[in-house]
């Protein structure tokens, strides 16, 4: 089972109670997997488990719904059910006048027969993404607005004849699903995203740590080549024991980090380390 089907899954646990809500829920079907028009209109589902969900609460609604309809999708492997109703003067209502339980009704509806949802994959550069599928562009801005009333930030983009509202953050997801009910799906998306987040947080320290490992490899060749000069030109021989000693430790012992010369010789790191800047402006001289 993908994330999306279990979303649905939880989705389709409980259908609202109230008559009004009930109606929200169809509508969103209706604009994501339908079509409409003055005389009528119909949905298709790719799930049995879905079209009876929608067609029980149709019934409810004193809606006769008629199968009309059924095709073979081969690139989901399963049959494609289409059911209409003849209803003369039928409009679509849209969302502005919704109330609160409505509203969330309506995002149910629009998730469970035009939505998708992804999570990022170990090992790829995916992330997350939620969307849900209007065939109108109207339809879309409506849920758009609808979204904004949840404080959930939403955008659209056309693709082919179709719009697409899109969800990208991990908040703005979380927050959906919150606001739908999916509490079962919500738990595995939280769990999912924590143990992202703290993935990332390791990577982040060991890119750090070599980042840190890389800078002091450089520091070191640097370190080497200044006091190899002062060698050669017969200079280290005159400078002070302490000086002296510290260039030798590191020509001796080049892939040592500073701390470890440090212990080695029986100083402070923040003593060498005035000892090493003193004999690179030595070098540069």
């Amino acid at each position: 089972m993908n994330f999306t089907q279990e979303i649905k899954r939880d989705l389709l646990k409980r259908a609202p109670e109230k008559r009004c809500c009930r109606a929200a829920l169809a509508e969103a079907a209706i604009v994501t997997s339908g079509s409409y028009s003055a005389s009528g209109f119909s949905f298709t589902s790719e799930s049995e488990e879905s079209a009876a969900f929608l067609l029980n609460l149709t019934e409810a609604l004193g809606i006769r719904m008629t199968l009309t309809g059924a095709s073979f999708d081969p690139k989901q492997g399963r049959d494609k059910l289409t059911f209409s109703c003849a209803a003369e003067g039928f409009s679509v209502r849209g969302t502005q006048d919704l109330s609160d339980c409505c509203a969330q009704a309506y995002l149910k509806g629009a998730f469970l027969y035009g939505g998708s949802c992804t999570l990022p994959h170990e090992g790829t550069k995916t992330g997350y993404h939620l969307e849900v599928v209007f065939d109108r562009a109207e339809d879309a801005d409506d849920f758009l607005t609808l979204l904004d009333r949840f404080q959930i930030i939403g955008n659209v983009v056309r693709r082919g004849e179709t719009s697409v509202v899109y969800l990208k953050s991990r908040e703005a997801i979380s927050d959906f699903l919150a606001a739908v009910g999916a509490d079962g799906a919500l738990g595995t998306f939280e769990a999912v995203s924590a143990a992202r987040e703290e993935r990332n947080a390791e990577n982040r320290v060991s890119n750090c740590s070599a980042g840190n490992a890389d800078r002091a490899a450089i520091a070191s060749v640097g370190q080497v080549v200044a006091f190899l000069k002062l060698k050669e030109s017969g200079r280290l021989d005159g400078l002070a024991a302490p000086l002296r000693e510290a260039a030798e430790a590191r020509l001796n012992n080049p892939e040592m980090t500073l701390s470890e010369l440090a212990v080695e010789l029986g100083v402070g790191k923040s003593c060498l380390n005035h000892r090493f800047r003193k004999l690179m402006e030595l070098s540069r001289e």
